[in-house]
């Protein structure tokens, strides 16, 4: 399965944006997913996931109560919707499929990540 992340760009503090996460090559209803955030001179990083039937969500802390994380499986697609944005959030977002494990969520293919989309919050 190929991800690709869009839906990115430059917003104010405060402002809000919405992610969208595009599968191609094959069916994501079967894997559980997660946005990854590389912010500029970290690590990547999971900010939230959700399991393969959308039961579940997990959000990192720093994200919980302004971003939600949504799925539609019949449309082969994954959202990110984001409020409250706040400079800290800064970075490329990628989605991918992914497994919980030690309370987070690592990607199932480490070395293909796809493209990402840009959000920048400027304080």
């Amino acid at each position: 399965v190929q991800l690709q992340a869009c839906g990115g760009g430059l917003v104010q503090d405060g402002g809000s944006l919405r992610l969208s996460c595009a599968a191609s090559g094959g069916s994501i209803a079967t894997y559980h997913m997660a946005w990854f955030r590389q912010a500029p001179g970290k690590e990547r990083m999971a900010v939230a996931g959700i399991t393969w039937n959308g039961d579940a969500k997990w959000y990192h802390d720093s994200v919980k109560g302004r971003l939600t994380i949504s799925r539609d499986n019949a449309k082969n697609m994954m959202y990110l919707e984001m409020k409250s944005l706040k400079f800290e959030d800064t970075g490329v977002y990628y989605c991918a499929t992914a497994r919980w494990s030690g309370g987070t969520w690592y990607p199932l293919a480490e070395d293909s990540w796809g493209q990402g989309t840009l959000v920048t919050v400027s304080s």
